[in-house]
């Protein structure tokens, strides 16, 4: 589909769960980071088209992460994960330029539903 997608989480399985979806459904340009430094490490190298954000993370949060390639580039497609319970950070990350969220644990066609409405 030569859409480049950059999945941010500190939990592996839930960066596995993403990339296997998305892998099903086309996509193959798939990269990934375990924090939000190494989203941003990330993102300014490949450029991706979207990205998909967890909120809670080690190191550099999913908030800051997002504040810090919105600066990069203010163009930047951002879709942030989050758990339940966490509405003020989503409401935050929103303020900060998020796209959309997706609430944990996802339904895979939702993430599709996203990556369609934002990519076009």
């Amino acid at each position: 589909m030569g859409k480049k997608i950059l999945i941010v989480d500190d939990a592996a399985f839930m960066r596995m769960m993403i990339k296997n979806g998305l892998t099903q459904n086309g996509f193959t340009d798939i990269f990934e980071a375990g924090d939000g430094q190494q989203a941003l490490d990330m993102y300014q190298a490949e450029r991706p088209d979207l990205v998909f954000m967890d909120i809670t993370m080690p190191n550099v949060d999913g908030i800051q992460a997002l504040k810090n390639i919105k600066a990069f580039d203010p163009a930047a497609k951002v879709v942030m994960c989050s758990a339940m319970g966490q509405e003020a950070m989503v409401v935050e990350a929103i303020e900060s330029g998020a796209l959309d969220f997706i609430v944990k644990p996802f339904k895979i066609d939702r993430v599709l539903q996203t990556v369609s409405k934002v990519l076009g």
